[in-house]
């Protein structure tokens, strides 16, 4: 897929806590390239002095009738800080879209089941809307800390039934993701996962040992999102791969956990 270097304009800039930004922008120099569910965009970072490098920043939701995309930006140094910044009328360079994303619905009598947690739920709401389009409801289970840490759910139920678990019990069912209690009495066709490596890392466990097709999105470091500088290499069947390139996403089968 051909890849596009681009000066977008923020359109909004919504903090939704602390530490997430809900950030969305246009092409106003034409129609957005089309993107997939999946995929990723980098950055650039204009005023931080301490950061050189672009920021992968998952693709959070496309409006091909707005010409917007948007992206869920969780901060955690100085180079997302500074996206903070950002605000409406603000420009914005990206390339995109990167990457290949995850595997859409074959049928629409596929069970999907999409887990995400704390900012691994961004690119989970594309593909819940893109699934929906295709007449497939999909069922997320998100995860995070507490309450105050679950974001945009109204969204999330829009494109499909909505399962919550936060490690203080403050919302849905107490603890993490993998012990959900939908794991145990629903059967799925195939698994999208999104988050911290060691929520992955279980969640392939469970669905290998349920003989479930599951995907992750991987979150390695990446500086250049094109497999030139090697930052974000994984260990795979297939031997060492660029994250940025071969992924983010990959079958759980191909990797060597």
């Amino acid at each position: 897929m051909r890849k596009y270097v681009l000066d977008l304009r923020v359109t909004s800039a919504e903090a939704l806590s602390e530490r997430y930004l809900l950030l969305t922008a246009t092409n106003p120099a034409g129609e957005l390239p089309e993107m997939k569910p999946g995929q990723f965009a980098q950055l650039r970072i204009d005023d931080s002095k301490d950061t050189f490098l672009r920021r992968p920043i998952s693709l959070h939701h496309f409006d091909r009738e707005k010409n917007e995309v948007s992206f869920l930006v969780q901060k955690v140094g100085s180079g997302t800080a500074s996206l903070w910044k950002k605000q409406k009328g603000s420009m914005l360079n990206a390339i995109l879209p990167l990457g290949k994303g995850f595997t859409m619905p074959e049928s629409k009598e596929q069970k999907f089941l999409l887990v995400g947690g704390g900012v691994g739920i961004a690119p989970l709401l594309f593909m819940g809307e893109a699934m929906q389009k295709m007449g497939v409801r999909p069922t997320f289970l998100l995860g995070a800390r507490s309450k105050s840490d679950l974001l945009l759910l109204d969204k999330y139920r829009a494109q499909g039934t909505v399962y919550v678990t936060t490690e203080d019990g403050s919302e849905g069912e107490k603890g993490f993701v993998t012990q959900h209690s939908i794991l145990r009495k629903e059967k799925f066709d195939r698994i999208a996962v999104c988050g911290p490596k060691p929520m992955m890392m279980a969640m392939g466990r469970y669905a290998r040992e349920a003989q479930i097709a599951c995907e992750v999105s991987l979150e390695n470091m990446m500086a250049c999102g094109l497999g030139a500088c090697l930052c974000c290499v994984e260990n795979t069947v297939d031997g060492n791969v660029c994250v940025c390139k071969e992924g983010p996403v990959f079958d759980v089968e191909r990797l060597k956990w």
